[in-house]
């Protein structure tokens, strides 16, 4: 059933630009955006397609709240990644933040995200479906770029496919690494860019990334992404191949990361 939006809607924004566009695509949409900025990085861009933005850390669940309330938000988007590592250094935690994680009995992704949204929940504010304006980033069956994989890289290719799905199911990561069928690196706490950094070292080059949707995939808060620098990092570390979910996966500056493929020799598939 399509959801029928408010003319004012909240926006949670991690890093990257997929908040920007997500707000721009918004207000092109006649919709007003109020945006709880968690990172420095797009803060000044949020501002071009926000009638106001918000300043906050992850861990200020009261003060988010708050202004939540005060702004008759009643349905948010949450968008861009916030590093799960944040947890691990400690930041600083409000009590509502430091009640909800002794709630978890893991703090993976999925049971971190679902507390935060039976939280919103109870002071009247829907999660909204984080695609509702960027589905046209969603990528199609095929070969994305002008490089085809070869025989081999298929089967590796679909290989990392089964990989990624099975530790997708224990919602440890996204992203594996593969090279002649055998696994280099599973995604864990690191993200996607430092775990291809890490299997392709040790497949010395020629390594295929594959990203996929999590079985479960809750796309409230979750759906994987790449962009140019994921293909960076793979030019870096003489990765020839990433292959992504059809459908299910989303490309950051799609124009500008197909040319930097084409031009790097690059294979990008969607299966």
């Amino acid at each position: 059933m399509e959801t029928i939006l408010d003319s004012k809607i909240g926006l949670i924004a991690g890093n990257g630009q997929l908040p920007v566009i997500w707000a721009k695509n918004a207000k092109e949409n006649g919709i007003e955006v109020i945006s709880i900025s968690l990172s420095a990085d797009n803060k000044k861009d949020l501002k071009k397609y926000c009638s106001k933005v918000y300043d906050f850390g992850p861990g200020e669940i009261e003060k988010i709240s708050k202004i939540l309330i005060s702004e008759n938000i009643k349905q948010l988007g949450f968008i861009g990644k916030v590093h799960k590592g944040l947890i691990l250094r400690r930041p600083k935690f409000d009590a509502k933040a430091i009640e909800l994680l002794k709630q978890a009995k893991r703090l993976n992704d999925d049971a971190v995200m679902l507390l935060a949204v039976s939280e919103l929940e109870k002071i009247g504010i829907t999660v909204i479906d984080q695609t509702i304006f960027i589905k046209n980033l969603m990528v199609p069956t095929g070969v994305l770029g002008k490089h085809k994989p070869t025989k081999e890289q298929e089967e590796d290719a679909k290989y990392g496919f089964w990989v990624a799905k099975a530790m997708g199911q224990v919602d440890i990561g996204q992203t594996v690494v593969i090279k002649d069928k055998m696994v280099m690196a599973v995604e864990a706490i690191e993200g996607t860019d430092r775990c291809i950094e890490r299997g392709a070292k040790i497949a010395s080059k020629g390594a295929v990334i594959v990203k996929t949707a999590k079985p479960s995939q809750d796309t409230r808060f979750d759906v994987p992404a790449f962009g140019l620098d994921t293909l960076k990092t793979m030019k870096k570390y003489k990765a020839s191949v990433i292959a992504v979910e059809a459908g299910k996966t989303i490309i950051v500056d799609q124009q500008k990361t197909i040319d930097y493929a084409n031009s790097n020799n690059i294979v990008v598939i969607a299966l």
